[in-house]
Order: structure tokens, then C-alpha cells, then sequence
């Protein structure tokens, strides 16, 4: 099935105010759809799964990204029954990003969206054990949000970093 009938498919089910913008292949990266509003991710995910003609048994990826304005969650969906894929993603607040875990509709989501609520700090609503999952407990931050500021140390261990350019530049200094 294409993209572009996958689309009218969830047209069809949720409506405009269920499924919004689009891009179409050709355009930059994977063609994608929009879920409208957090509050539809968990109906549009299951009927991305449970439709036949459908049939998103599997979740490759979701990762969170973080914008100036805006923090979304993009999931990137196969069907091994019919060898197409989907992605959709939806738009969080900056400052309350949350949507509804789909750990109980693909059990792969689980680790992903620990991942993307340890890095960038989204809260997935109804997850069954949501905690930090590569950084210690005691991390302060999400570090790949993009008003995230590293501190000095960690626990006395100093996180400042000198660049290779700098190790470099210092060496060509010393050889002359």
C-alpha cells in the first residue's frame, strides 16, 4: 500500500481533526503524517496495527525530538505482512511534553520511549516503568533538548571537553 493511501485511510477513520499535514515522498526525508493532537495517538496507532488492510505489527524506531518551539515524538512503523512502512509523528508543548505510551500496542516502544524521556525529557503517559534508561538516576536534565546547559562536574568529575581542533592546534604548536 503507498503512502498516499495509507493516508486516506486514516482520513477516512479520524478525520482532519485527527490526522493533519503530510509530507509526501520526495521531499525531504520519509513521507510522514501528523497526528493532530496527542490526545489521538494512542486510537491512531492501534488502528495502524489492528486494521487489516493495515497491519503495523511493528515499531522499528520512535525518538524524541526537540525543536525551540516544540518537542515531537516520530514513530516509524512496518508491516511484515505487507512490506510497507509508516511514520507519524505528533507535536508536544515544550513546557508539559506528554502523550500516551503505546508500550501496550507495540511492546518495542517500551525501551524507545524510556530513551526519549531520559534525553529529551518527554513524559509518555500510562508506561509501566517510565525511568531513565542510559543516564544515572541522579542526572539532572534532559541532555538533548536544545536549551540544555552541561554542568562543570558530575560528581566532582569535570565534564569540560577540549576539541580535537584544539588538541591539534596545540600539538602544531609544540612541533614548531
Amino acid at each position: 500500500m503507498t503512502f498516499e493511501e495509507i493516508h486516506t485511510k486514516l482520513r477516512e477513520k479520524f478525520g482532519s481533526s485527527g490526522v493533519g499535514e503530510t509530507a509526501e515522498r520526495g521531499q525531504v526525508g520519509e513521507p510522514w503524517c501528523t497526528v493532530a493532537s496527542p490526545d489521538e495517538v494512542h486510537g491512531v496507532a492501534l488502528y495502524l496495527r489492528d486494521e487489516p488492510s493495515l497491519a503495523f505489527d511493528y515499531l522499528v524506531c520512535l525518538s524524541g525530538v526537540d525543536y525551540s518551539d516544540r518537542t515531537e515524538v516520530v514513530y516509524h512503523l512496518l508491516s511484515y505482512t505487507f512490506r510497507h512502512d509508516f511514520t507519524i509523528k505528533v507535536k508536544l508543548t515544550r513546557d508539559n511534553p506528554v502523550v500516551p505510551s503505546l508500550s501496550d500496542i507495540w511492546p518495542a516502544a517500551n525501551w524507545h520511549e524510556r530513551e526519549a524521556y531520559d534525553l529529551v525529557g518527554v513524559l509518555f503517559a500510562g508506561h509501566p516503568d517510565l525511568r531513565r534508561i542510559l543516564l544515572p538516576t541522579d542526572w539532572v536534565g534532559h541532555p538533548l533538548r536544545v536549551d540544555w546547559q552541561e554542568g562543570a562536574d558530575y560528581h566532582g568529575i569535570g565534564t569540560t571537553r577540549v576539541s580535537s581542533l584544539d588538541l591539534w592546534a596545540a600539538h602544531d604548536k609544540e612541533v614548531k
